[in-house]
């Protein structure tokens, strides 16, 4: 079993940073790809962001590509989402996810274990 659990957003003016992190417990996740979703009201939950276990090759969706930079740590067990010139639009439940294999894509059933959530709010 693996836990996640992410920290770091909170309340941002537009054009602002933020940096997500995602603390991985129970297990080693070096193996595995994780993957960044959000989920804004009353909408499907949506793939942001993934990187594979090794050597870290990233994937972003069009909408974040260029603001958003994935990472991660693997002696830390931690993985991290650096979001630049935030948007409103950008508003969003934010969960990082480990998933299957060392190669995840972007659907979500590609995830195994998910993290509670962190809320991102970004005023215009």
């Amino acid at each position: 079993q693996m836990q996640l659990v992410e920290s770091g957003g909170g309340l941002v003016q537009a054009g602002g940073s933020l940096r997500l992190s995602c603390a991985a417990s129970g297990r080693s996740f070096r193996l595995n790809a994780m993957g960044w979703f959000r989920q804004a009201p009353g909408k499907e939950r949506e793939f942001v962001a993934r990187i594979t276990w090794s050597p870290g090759g990233t994937w972003y969706a069009d909408s974040v590509k260029g603001r958003f930079t994935i990472s991660r740590d693997n002696a830390k067990n931690t993985v991290y989402l650096q979001m630049n010139s935030l948007k409103p639009e950008d508003t969003a439940v934010y969960y990082c996810a480990a998933g299957r294999t060392g190669y995840g894509g972007r659907l979500a059933t590609e995830y195994d274990y998910w993290g509670q959530g962190t809320q991102v709010t970004v005023s215009s």
